[in-house]
């Protein structure tokens, strides 16, 4: 059931994000902030076997965060998924599955996926941060 809820729930911000959204500061860090949270309480102890793992899904996050295109309509940020950030999602997509064959063991899917949205987040932050442009109003207070 989890595996169906976190496929969902990535498939809803991929449509969403190829279609073009505004990009607001609370829903860059919100993705991340709740699967970090979840994945590191669904671990049970320090496995040194999850580092490797880990480092290369947050350099692929960042990777992808590269890929993102970031325009300015309606006076704020807006960002859109690109045909290369797709590439890099299924070639991290690929990479995670070799280190759990590789390692006969796998971080929890949350942390795996929060800590690769986490490289997402730092470089489109820093390069949301360098336009100059101001983020999108949160939707929810409107």
């Amino acid at each position: 059931m989890t595996y169906a809820l976190i496929a969902a729930g990535v498939l809803y911000v991929l449509v969403k994000r190829f279609a073009g959204e505004p990009l607001n500061a609370r829903d860059l860090l919100a993705p991340p902030a709740f699967l970090l949270f979840f994945g590191i309480r669904a671990v049970d102890g320090i496995h040194l076997a999850y580092l490797l793992p880990l480092v290369v899904g947050f350099a692929f996050g960042a990777l992808r965060g590269m890929t993102i295109r970031l325009f300015e309509r309606d006076g704020h940020l807006w960002q859109r998924y690109t045909p290369w950030t797709l590439l890099v999602w299924m070639t991290s997509i690929g990479a995670s599955l070799g280190f759990a064959l590789l390692f006969d063991q796998h971080a929890p899917t949350q942390l795996s996926i929060g800590v690769s949205m986490l490289g997402e987040l730092c470089t489109v932050g820093a390069k949301a941060l360098n336009t100059g442009v101001p983020f999108a109003p949160d939707a929810r207070k409107l």
